[in-house]
Formats: C-alpha cells, structure tokens, sequence
C-alpha cells in the first residue's frame, strides 16, 4: 500500500505512540486532583504545554489552551473574537473564500447572529492578496482569520504580511495552521500571529487532540463549559497522554522540518511535473508557494471517485478533496473559489505524500495515474464529446 493522504490524517510516529502508551500505563491521575499521582499527570500537561509554546516560537505557556482538534480551536477562536467584537461594535469579520468549514459555517453561524462577513478571492492561483486584506479592514472588523495552508490544494499564504497588516489596524489576526503545523516554520510573534489553531494528527501525533494558541490579553468564549480545566478557558478533563504525544510529535517533526520539507519537495515537484504530461490537466494552485508534500489536479472528462477507486485497487490511497466533505456529492468549495467550473472539479486528485515514500513509489503513483486516466476517459461519453468537437474543451 502506498498511502497519499497525508492532508487527511498522519500515522502516529512511534515516539508519540511510546510517550501515549507510557502516560496511559504509568500516570493516569486526573490532573486536577491534589494528591501526588494526579499532581505528576499536572506535571506532564504542564511539560507538554511549555514543549508546544516553544516550538511555535516566543509563545508563553499560558496563551496554549489544549482542546478537541482544529475544529474546537477554529469554533473558540472566531466566537471570542466576535464576543469581542460585538462588546465593542464591531459585527465585521473578514476571511477567504476556501477556508475549512470549521471556519466557513462558524462564520454562517455569526451571519444568523448578525455579523456581516466579507470572503475574499483566492484567485486563480490559490493566494489571498495582502492588499486586498487590507482594502477590506473598515472602522468596525472584528477579525481576520485566514488559513495558513489550504487543506486541499496546499497554498500556503502570505501570514506574515496579512499579520503586519492587521497588527496596524488594530484587528486580531487568526490563523487555521492545521495543515502547516510540523511542515513550516511558525512563530507566532515573528508572524504577527494573534490566534493560531492545530490538530495533532497531521503531523503524526494522536487523533482527537490539538490546541488553540491565543495571545495574552485575548479574552476567550468558552465554548464547553463545565469545570475550571485550562484555567476556566476549556473544561473538561484534559487527555493527558494525547497532549503528551503531541508535544512529542510536534517535537520531531519541527526537529527534522527542514530536511522533510527537502525529501517531499522533490516528490511533489517530480509528480507535477510528470502529471502535467496527461492532456487536458491542470495543477490546482500555485506551483511554488504550496505545501511541500501537496500535489492536487484536476482530469478533464472523468470522475474523481471513480480514479480514487482504481487507485485504491492499485494499492494508492489518495482523496479528491477534504475528508470532512468526502461524503457531499457537490464539488469542493476549494476548487470553485480559484475558479474550476463544476465538470471540472468534479475530476479532482489530491495526493498528499509523506516523508517516507520512495522514488520508486513516487514513479507507481505517476504510471497508475497516467494509466487509469486513461481508462477511465476511454469508456466516458463527456470525453466522447469532448474529442469529436461537440464540446469545448476547458483545460
């Protein structure tokens, strides 16, 4: 099996599985209790959490708030902004046009509640313009929230001046760094970064765990309530071996950041360059300001599900888009917004390699896609079409 998904989940790395496994067996004590065994689970939070803060930059330990994933930081960060900016009246928040539906339907949330929201455009080529940002900040924002690193077709955006920007204007900056966590370099204080979310598990740590980085001074929404975990800002007792493993995970693979980027950039450039040869593709995105490890085309005249199935009978695991929307039958919102008609996005492959995947690997996944292609337009009638004339072609 050749697993090309990396975009949806990672595999645990044996180090966060080992610290997972040695947490569970050895120190299980809930860390709000005051005897010592609960006081040694404190201890590891604690570590964790000055081991996260770190490895984000100038972080403090106290503006890391462990919680569910990227999706429960997203939720927090949005609607405390928007506590924020309603106490202050200021019901405008500004965001992309393909950002994660974390993000999406909080702000479809906000709209019912009276916010008024401007998404920007992406362009063609998948990058928000930080002049653009800056034309739409008015008297009365609340926020800006754009994504690090899109999710699907990997852009990774220009944080820093979109940060700088916000910083000038007054207006809290939040970034969704899913994606880009553990495969760029992040600080918070260098990116004028005010809230930034991550989940573990994409970059090889444990699922159902991540945190949300909020900078001193920012006052939360609580979005579960309960106890007085995470100093009142997240309740719920906290998973102690999770968030031990991922402040390993985290760890390694910040150590070894630069020398992945290096092996998974020419894996990426190699499968571009190779599937650019198929007639009537094209890369989605940017070619250069993209995840290392991101690859995602589009096939004119076929199916995407139907090239993830023959690719699964070949032993290639890849997707079409996001997992959180394999179920929808309606193409990738990513995909509309730089611009690809319906027919097109239809025929959307995103492989999203790791840092262990081989040259001869990389040269499977290249013949297997030109092959099944290929098949796949021999039998389609929007091909037929297509090739006689009756329809233009688009790519």
């Amino acid at each position: 099996m050749i697993y090309a998904d990396n975009a949806a989940t990672t595999k645990m790395s044996e180090a966060a599985i080992n610290t997972m496994i040695s947490v569970m067996n050895d120190n299980y004590g809930n860390p709000s209790s005051l005897y010592s065994f609960g006081q040694k689970a404190k201890e590891i939070l604690e570590e964790a959490r000055n081991e996260v803060a770190t490895l984000i930059g100038t972080a403090n330990p106290r503006e890391i708030i462990f919680t569910s994933g990227g999706s429960e930081a997203d939720n927090q960060a949005i609607m405390s902004a928007a506590a924020l900016g309603r106490k202050n009246g200021k019901m405008h928040i500004i965001s992309s046009a393909f950002e994660h539906h974390a993000v999406l339907h909080t702000l479809e949330r906000l709209k019912k509640e009276g916010f008024e929201i401007t998404l920007l455009d992406v362009h063609e080529d998948g990058l928000v313009r930080p002049e653009e940002v800056k034309e739409a900040i008015r008297d009365d924002t609340a926020l800006v929230t754009v994504m690090f690193a899109n999710n699907e077709i990997g852009t990774v955006q220009p944080i820093r001046e979109i940060g700088a920007i916000c910083r000038e204007k007054n207006v809290l900056f939040h970034t969704d760094a899913v994606q880009a966590i553990g495969h760029l370099p992040i600080n918070v204080s260098e990116d004028n970064i005010d809230m930034l979310s991550a989940s573990a598990h994409k970059f090889h740590g444990p699922k159902g765990v991540g945190f949300l980085y909020a900078r001193k001074g920012i006052k939360l929404t609580n979005i579960i309530e309960g106890g007085a975990q995470e100093k009142g800002r997240r309740a719920g007792t906290e998973n102690v071996p999770g968030i031990a493993a991922m402040a390993t995970a985290l760890k390694e693979a910040c150590a070894s950041l630069n020398e992945n980027a290096e092996i998974l950039k020419k894996h990426r450039d190699r499968l571009i360059s190779a599937l650019n040869e198929i007639p009537h593709s094209a890369l989605n995105g940017d070619a250069d300001n993209r995840l290392p490890g991101n690859v995602n085309f589009c096939f004119e005249g076929i199916e995407g599900e139907s090239l993830l199935l023959l690719l699964d009978d070949k032993g290639i695991q890849a997707s079409s888009g996001s997992a959180c929307t394999s179920g929808s039958l309606d193409p990738s919102h990513v995909l509309l917004a730089i611009g690809r008609v319906h027919d097109v996005a239809h025929g959307s492959l995103r492989l999203s390699i790791g840092e262990d995947v081989s040259d001869e690997e990389i040269e499977y996944i290249i013949s297997s896609v030109k092959e099944v292609v290929e098949y796949l337009r021999g039998f389609s009638p929007v091909w037929r079409d297509l090739m006689a004339g009756k329809t233009p072609f688009i790519l």
